[in-house]
């Protein structure tokens, strides 16, 4: 990992709330987002989708629907490439099945038609012949040996064979010895806790573009978080040669990781490919509910001892995750975070990951680690009410410190979790009176962070401003943070700074916006840019004063002498370096590309207040607080948005979201009426309280912010309504009849 030692701490512009760039084109309507390309000649696409949970596919027969006027091309599995290796085969067979249908709504053909209307007739003269089949939507069912299989020949070596072919993950981490840390605890608790599926609930339905000639050159516009991740997947499933292809990014109405896969976009160039004009797909918010990826559902096993004094002996779990129709790797975060946020002498974590007649899971915030964290959280309340401790102090005792080895193995450098939780205590908030019915709930949480693949250009325009091209969409005010970086680098104005976002053909690769990697990777990349920008600017002027390059240094968006050796030479500004370029060798640009480590791990501490109607089970968030280190707050606006975002989404989360399946395997509840997310009059103002503990993985010691804020929320709040009601809930969501129903029980 690299070791920025001397990160700076003095800014300028850095820590400010600045205006974002993206502002007025965004409240005026004209910001461009997935559904709002429209080209000459372009045709609508309409995808059929499967009415059964599981299902083989007997025969497709689309003859009458290319006999109807207006329809210009029919595709199905059969247009898409195959024997890929098993990531890219999965993406195809989900975004067009093969063989057998595998949840409720999986798309089976596609039609495009020069008119939407058309489309939507066509696709019911497709005539499809099914041998329905035995389904399971349920994570613990699915596992048994008896459970019907999804798929025969996927499940790893590393499975135990005592389940089903649909575990086809297994991995565990830990350290120390179990049996001896139980052993020296005073007391052990064993529990099962179980989350129901969310869905990110991004408010801007999927939607692409896309043009694919005979030749095999491509355009494609499309709402992602990761246009080289988009073109990747295409030319596998297409056939095509990467560079022939060109993806570009539409600005993004929400995503929160549920955009950092591959659904539409595919099955849009190939119709375009078939038809011989551009093919525009938007799904409806019916599809996206149905067909794309909302997260696991869980079923977690928890055993914690503990000492009279509350100090945790030791720590096991059991996660147990169902993905959807395909195997996912999301159990593997499960298991890493369960017990990152404590330092624990014995800790085991197992993950198991489940395929199941439902939607292939996709990223949602910090994938995995809420319903781990959410159990442990839970487990480690009950314990402090058994034992009458305070749970902050108790977590203050067991927090993860520098030096900590961290349940799944690395050992933290400089973090923050304690003193976020001295923060907290210190905070009104904790010591605030309640009313009758309410109680207060606390808890912890934990996400990795990412860097990756980063590419950025960044060059200096001969008026002296400067223009920064990066390769990752926005979806939480990087062009903010990415400019401010550039200008702090560069000693010049924000205002002088335009960062954009690069198509696939403009750029070198970059990893998908996803695991709070872009603020720290790409600003990163971007400080390097700009000081390689700089490092040509002293060497111009050096050139232009007839000195050595090392005897001039680059103070406060000048070059000046380095000493008084180096000569009697007036400070030459950038903008005054800038307007003699093209006499001094040319354009003046900065560039860095770079698979970047040292992101640093992110903590945060909730607190709730809730209170539990005993009537009617109906819970109301009182009051809310959420702490986070940032490392650095870039940019302080977007990084309380994020705590707040992410706040709401836990809070929705713990209390009503949920896919609702039937016995017949089909979704319930695949719109918005149904599908209860929290609106605005559902909440409190969501209170935050940002620390900075640098991260000495990057040159201003920023962490990602994203991904934690949503992982404390589940357990803060299901603590808070576990007292408040005076009975534990051990699953997800707490819905009032839930709620009601387990009071009436007590």
């Amino acid at each position: 990992m690299t070791n920025h030692s001397s990160i700076k701490r003095d800014f300028k512009i850095i820590g400010k709330r600045l205006p974002r760039p993206d502002g007025i084109a965004k409240v005026t309507g004209e910001a461009s987002y997935g559904a709002d390309l429209h080209v000459s000649g372009m045709l609508h696409g309409c995808i059929l989708r499967s009415p059964h949970a599981h299902a083989r596919i007997m025969a497709i027969d689309v003859s009458d629907a290319i006999a109807l006027t207006g329809v210009k091309a029919v595709v199905t599995s059969e247009d898409f490439e195959t024997n890929l290796p098993a990531k890219f085969q999965d993406i195809a067979d989900n975004c067009l099945a093969r063989g057998k249908v595998l949840y409720d709504g999986h798309a089976v053909a596609a039609v495009a038609a020069v008119s939407k209307s058309i489309a939507k007739q066509a696709l019911g003269l497709i005539q499809v012949e099914y041998e329905v089949l035995p389904h399971v939507t349920d994570v613990d069912a699915a596992m048994l040996d008896e459970a019907p299989v999804l798929h025969t020949g996927r499940a790893q070596e590393t499975v135990p064979a005592r389940y089903s072919e649909n575990v086809t993950n297994y991995i565990e981490f830990g350290h120390g010895d179990l049996d001896a840390g139980f052993a020296s605890a005073d007391i052990v608790i064993e529990r099962t806790y179980k989350t129901e599926a969310a869905h990110q609930g991004y408010i801007e339905p999927n939607a692409c573009l896309g043009t694919l000639t005979p030749d095999g050159r491509g355009d494609l516009w499309v709402c992602t978080q990761g246009q080289y991740m988009v073109r990747e997947n295409c030319c596998k499933i297409l056939g095509l040669e990467i560079g022939k292809l060109r993806v570009t990014a539409s600005e993004i109405g929400g995503g929160f990781g549920g955009k950092t896969t591959t659904f539409i976009e595919p099955t849009a160039l190939a119709l375009s490919r078939k038809a011989g004009k551009p093919v525009k797909l938007v799904l409806n918010r019916e599809e996206v509910l149905r067909a794309t990826g909302p997260t696991v559902s869980s079923s977690i096993d928890v055993k914690i001892g503990m000492t009279n004094e509350g100090r945790m002996t030791a720590g096991q779990a059991a996660v147990r995750y169902q993905g959807g129709a395909f195997p996912c790797g999301t159990a593997k975060f499960g298991a890493q975070a369960a017990f990152g946020c404590y330092d624990l002498p014995a800790v085991r974590t197992e993950g198991y990951g489940v395929t199941t007649n439902r939607p292939k899971e996709a990223h949602y915030r910090a994938p995995g680690a809420p319903p781990a964290v959410y159990a442990v959280e839970s487990l480690i309340d009950e314990l402090c009410l058994e034992l009458g401790l305070d749970p902050l102090e108790v977590r203050l005792i067991n927090a993860a410190r520098k030096g900590t080895v961290a349940s799944y193995g690395p050992t933290f450098n400089d973090i923050g979790l304690e003193a976020i939780l001295q923060k907290v205590g210190e905070h009104p908030h904790y010591t605030a009176p309640i009313e009758a019915n309410q109680a207060r709930g606390l808890a912890c949480g934990f996400w990795f962070n990412f860097g990756g693949d980063t590419s950025v250009s960044l060059s200096i325009n001969a008026d002296g401003t400067a223009s920064v091209v990066e390769g990752n969409p926005d979806i939480g005010g990087s062009r903010a943070s990415i400019s401010m970086m550039a200008a702090e680098e560069l000693g010049i104005s924000y205002e002088k700074v335009r960062t954009t976002i690069a198509d696939t053909g403009s750029l070198g690769f970059n990893n998908v916006t996803d695991g709070s990697r872009v603020t720290f990777a790409v600003g990163l990349a971007t400080i390097k840019a700009a000081r390689a920008a700089k490092a040509e600017m002293c060497a111009r002027v050096a050139k232009i004063w007839g000195i050595d390059e090392d005897a001039v240094e680059w103070v406060d968006g000048c070059v000046k002498p380095s000493g008084p050796n180096a000569g009697e030479f007036p400070p030459m500004s950038l903008v005054e370096i800038a307007a003699v370029s093209s006499q001094t060798g040319g354009p003046i640009a900065g560039h860095h590309e770079v698979n970047v480590d040292g992101a640093g791990v992110g903590f945060g501490v909730h607190l709730a207040d809730v209170e539990v109607d005993p009537e009617t089970g109906a819970t109301k968030i009182v009051r809310y607080t959420a702490f986070q280190d940032a490392g650095k707050a870039v940019h302080p606006d977007y990084v309380e948005g994020q705590m707040q975002g992410g706040a709401v989404q836990g809070i929705g989360w713990a209390l009503n979201e949920e896919y609702v399946y039937g016995t017949d395997g089909k979704l319930q509840n695949a719109g918005f009426l149904d599908y209860r997310m929290p609106v605005a009059f559902d909440l409190p103002f969501i209170d935050t309280v940002i620390l900075e503990i640098p991260n000495p993985g990057h040159p201003y010691g920023v962490r990602g912010v994203g991904e934690t804020p949503i992982v404390p929320p589940l357990a803060a709040v299901s603590n808070a309504v576990s007292r408040a009601a005076g009975v534990r809930m051990r699953s997800l969501p707490m819905s009032p009849p839930k709620v009601l129903a387990a009071i009436s029980k007590d």
